[in-house]
């Protein structure tokens, strides 16, 4: 599929308000404060030129294309979020401390090696296969390549901190030098709902979230605040260990469901893998995902305090770059702390006295010097909508008004506006909004409009126009690429989902339950409604146990325990090759040549197949 570009013919320069808006933003912090910048260069030892990782399907990843960059923030960006771009684009391999470096700039996050007496402990290795390795020789370029791999180690369960697993070993190297895999506790099960489960979905609105299919430019996509974006590589894992080392705090619920930290006792460096960055983080990813615990992360975040907090030298992250010094760590760590806590405990309160959750978005304000440091900016994580993901993981989307229990669809209700307004007053309404600078306003009468009517490709324009001065002003990189994704679409068509977050290597860790809970959530259920099915697994290396699977109500379910029924169809396998149900779907002849044996009638497999729906990677978002 074609990913349309900005065309410089249908994108407008920064209007006078959002001009007027960047002056504030200039004027109200601190932006002669260059620590940051020295911080990112410290410890600089080379970088990869040019920066620019290829595959036979073309280029996975370049950063040379933001050397844009480097000029002064235009007005079509803001400039907070300009300045956090040109941190998170610095790239080449760092020292951080002692035997401690990491590569930067390779992807959304970094990946940290450890030098050991007989080999490299590598943390967290990129997004793809691609990318790790790419990663990988530039350390071995400035540092020798006589130092074998010996362990890897994931932070936590996003693919960006360990998808790339497979550019720094092989699985023959895994198997027969024994590298160990090491994660956190539940490591496994939330990698693979995350990336699985939702995948299709989530690496649809992640190709907006991450402007995978904009240009880059000072009218298109500037980072996403985290770092640049996410390379389009090969994503790969192999876990043969899963080990949760004695003394490494684990820090589960707080950025991941999956996370923990690590303390290096010798050098006094903590890795705060993504628990403490230099922006305030998603409480809800806008890609998708279950709702994050703030009280938790500032929880731990406290505990890492109590711990090391008189005696860490060093902290660094898996984004981002390091902070040095006792006294500006404390300070790093506790308003990393204060800022979880404070949002957490502010949102509960507003919520206590009745208020909804865009309310309080608006209502709620940080502290001052929260607020004017820069490593609590919403970057990555917005004020507005982690507030309202507090709310919602606490009291749900229902705010209690019984008008919105029941709501007309986007469509229905658009049509319903258009009928009462107007279809060339509302879009009217919506210009004079857009010349007013109430974009807000503007988005939602024209959106309105184009839910009623999409054809209508001057209302699709209107609105573009209108979310491309939303994305020259937003300080939150994902909010900038989401508006002008919503602008590319508008203009130019769906340009579907570049990236992927699953694939078959993810696919082939699902344990029995997980592979037929993947089937589970594909089933057309209406047409599955009077259907019979009967399917056993048999898992060989694991005692023969057999999951019963069968269709009930249009209803995928299973059990371990003794069926009074015979299956129609088992399949019988170890616990790798069941994978392939979930990967190739029923399909006899996959199934078979990936080792699983078959006993019974294939038609059952056939039936199963014609109700599996795997969903749709190029859904509408702007449009019906």
């Amino acid at each position: 599929m074609s990913q349309p570009t900005i065309n410089p013919e249908d994108s407008h320069p920064p209007s006078l308000h959002i001009i007027e808006q960047w002056k504030e933003v200039k004027q109200s912090l601190p932006f002669d404060d260059q620590q940051d910048f020295d911080d990112s260069r410290q410890g600089w030892r080379g970088h990869l030129h040019p920066n620019q990782v290829t595959n036979d399907q073309g280029v996975v990843w370049d950063n040379d294309v933001y050397d844009f960059l480097k000029e002064d923030a235009p007005f079509s960006a803001n400039p907070s979020l300009w300045r956090q771009s040109q941190l998170t684009r610095k790239n080449g391999l760092y020292h951080v401390a002692g035997p401690i470096y990491q590569v930067r700039g390779l992807d959304l996050s970094n990946t940290t090696i450890i030098e050991g007496d007989e080999g490299i402990i590598v943390i967290d290795p990129l997004t793809s296969l691609e990318t790790g390795a790419a990663a990988l020789a530039l350390y071995q370029k400035h540092r020798g390549s006589n130092r074998d791999v010996k362990a890897i180690i994931y932070t936590h369960s996003h693919v960006d901190h360990f998808g790339g697993v497979k550019g720094f070993v092989s699985e023959k190297d895994v198997e027969e030098k024994d590298v160990k895999i090491i994660a956190p506790e539940g490591f496994l099960e939330h990698a693979v709902s995350e990336n699985v489960y939702t995948g299709t979905s989530m690496s649809r609105r992640a190709a907006y979230m991450y402007g995978a299919a904009l240009e880059r430019g000072p009218r298109g996509q500037i980072g996403a605040g985290l770092g640049q974006t996410t390379s389009t590589g090969t994503h790969r894992r192999k876990v043969n260990h899963r080990w949760d080392p004695n003394g490494v705090p684990m820090a589960p619920d707080t950025e991941a469901p999956s996370e923990m930290l690590i303390w290096f006792p010798d050098l006094n460096a903590l890795c705060a893998a993504e628990d403490a960055t230099h922006t305030f983080h998603n409480i809800l990813t806008l890609r998708g995902a279950v709702v994050r615990d703030p009280h938790s992360w500032a929880k731990y975040l406290t505990e890492t305090i109590d711990r090391y907090g008189n005696k860490v030298e060093v902290v660094f992250a898996q984004p981002h770059w390091p902070t040095w010094g006792n006294d500006n760590i404390l300070k790093f760590l506790t308003y990393q702390r204060d800022l979880y806590a404070y949002v957490h405990d502010q949102t509960l309160c507003l919520l206590n006295k009745g208020y909804n959750g865009p309310e309080i978005a608006e209502m709620l304000t940080l502290p001052p010097a929260l607020d004017q440091s820069w490593y609590c900016r919403g970057y990555y994580g917005s004020l507005s909508h982690n507030v309202k993901a507090i709310y919602q993981r606490y009291v749900g989307w229902f705010d209690g008004n019984p008008a919105h229990l029941w709501e007309h669809t986007p469509v229905a209700k658009a049509k319903r506006y258009v009928k009462l307004i107007g279809e060339d007053e509302i879009i009217e309404q919506g210009v004079k909004g857009y010349l007013k600078g109430d974009y807000r306003w503007a988005a939602e009468l024209l959106s309105h409009a184009v839910f009623n009517n999409p054809d209508n490709k001057d209302a699709c324009n209107k609105l573009a126009d209108v979310y491309e001065q939303l994305g020259y002003g937003a300080e939150n990189g994902t909010w900038r690429n989401f508006y002008i994704s919503g602008a590319t679409e508008l203009r130019s068509g769906n340009f579907g989902t570049p990236t992927k977050t699953a694939s078959a290597d993810v696919a082939g860790q699902l344990s029995p339950d997980m592979v037929l809970d993947t089937l589970a959530i594909q089933i057309k259920g209406p047409e599955a409604w009077d259907k019979k099915l009967l399917m056993d697994l048999v898992v060989s290396d694991q005692d023969n146990k057999t999951y019963h699977s069968w269709l009930s109500n249009g209803a995928l379910v299973y059990s371990t325990a003794d069926q009074s029924d015979a299956a129609q169809v088992t399949l019988s396998g170890t616990a790798k090759q069941l994978t392939a149900l979930a990967v190739y779907g029923p399909d006899p002849e996959a199934l078979v040549n990936t080792g699983v044996v078959i006993d019974g009638d294939t038609t059952a497999l056939d039936m199963l197949a014609s109700l599996l729906d795997p969903g749709d990677p190029n859904f509408n978002i702007v449009t019906p």
